[in-house]
């Protein structure tokens, strides 16, 4: 059974009757089950970028993720540099996916030589889904400043998403 929380959260992002709600959930369920192959494994095409490299960081973060065409996530976290913690808020807006997630993510920072390096622009690259709390998978994201995250994702909520996004973080 759904805590309250979640209950408000779906309604409020799909709106409307608990008809259309239902009637948009049931197409967000047939197009994951229906696009599940397509999805593959769910890690990153290409090789590691950050193979053989010592991370300089470790971050964790949460976001609420929606998406019907278009998607949108905002959020907070926080990154442990050179033993001292630094909040910070993430936006984001992409393309693809259908449905509404909170997303819990955890990883290692690398090439942060120093921690004005670590806001900005992220580009995101990712193959994912969730299903209740079984969605999870990997993101790759760099920003212009060449740091790159990478962090295990856990989903929960029914999203599908496919393609790019774009994450802004900024330091608190």
């Amino acid at each position: 059974m759904r805590s309250t929380g979640t209950r408000d959260m779906w309604a409020a992002a799909l709106g409307g009757s608990a008809g259309r709600r239902a009637v948009l959930c049931g197409a967000g369920v047939a197009a994951l089950s229906a696009t599940l192959a397509a999805c593959g494994a769910e890690t990153p095409a290409g090789p590691d970028p950050t193979s053989g490299r010592r991370p300089e960081a470790t971050v964790e973060l949460e976001m609420v993720q929606a998406a019907y065409y278009g998607s949108a996530a905002t959020g907070s976290g926080e990154i442990e540099y050179r033993g001292r913690r630094h909040r910070f808020r993430v936006s984001g807006a992409g393309l693809g996916g259908i449905g509404l997630a909170r997303v819990q993510a955890y990883g290692e920072v690398f090439n942060l030589r120093d921690l004005a390096r670590f806001p900005g622009a992220y580009a995101e690259a990712r193959t994912g889904f969730a299903l209740g709390a079984l969605g999870g998978g990997q993101l790759w994201l760099e920003n212009e400043s060449g740091v790159i995250m990478r962090l295990q994702a856990r989903r929960e909520g029914l999203m599908l998403s496919l393609g790019a996004d774009a994450l802004v973080i900024e330091l608190e």
